[in-house]
């Protein structure tokens, strides 16, 4: 069982983990143990997780969101499979905490009158440099 807060908590059947053969140094234990793991998590089917919660934590989760609605996280980042799996559970309950955070609403706003005679101004001062720029004519 996976907790995030005080309401949500993930169980263990929404949860599947698989371990692989890690690349990187190991040395010749390396080729022989598994400690690269595989966590995914089905999202989609989650009863814990409210539906806006879902949609958010669709677009956090990106290309780890699987078609079927599941999010996989891999980690190899140590020798140890006891370690990777610690990391990436703490993965999925941080994309989770991101999720649950409701992004606030946008309120539109005009600039400024003086803002915009400012921006006017210097346009206008721009413009006439550009122009200095340009072919000297002999009177």
């Amino acid at each position: 069982m996976l907790v995030i807060n005080e309401q949500i908590t993930i169980e263990d059947w929404e949860l599947t983990e698989q371990f692989m053969r890690a690349s990187g140094p190991g040395g010749q234990n390396v080729n022989k143990v598994a400690t690269a793991v595989e966590l995914r998590f089905e999202a989609d089917r989650s009863p814990n997780l409210p539906g806006p919660v879902k949609a958010r934590l669709r677009r956090l989760a990106g290309r780890r969101w699987t078609k079927d609605g599941a999010i996989v996280i891999q980690c190899d980042e140590t020798r140890s499979q006891a370690r990777n799996r610690d990391i990436a559970r703490d993965r999925l309950a941080e994309l989770i905490q991101k999720a649950l955070v409701k992004p606030k609403r946008r309120i539109a706003t005009k600039p400024t009158y003086g803002s915009q005679q400012r921006r006017l101004k210097a346009k206008k001062v721009r413009g006439q440099v550009k122009t200095l720029r340009g072919r000297v004519e002999d009177d």
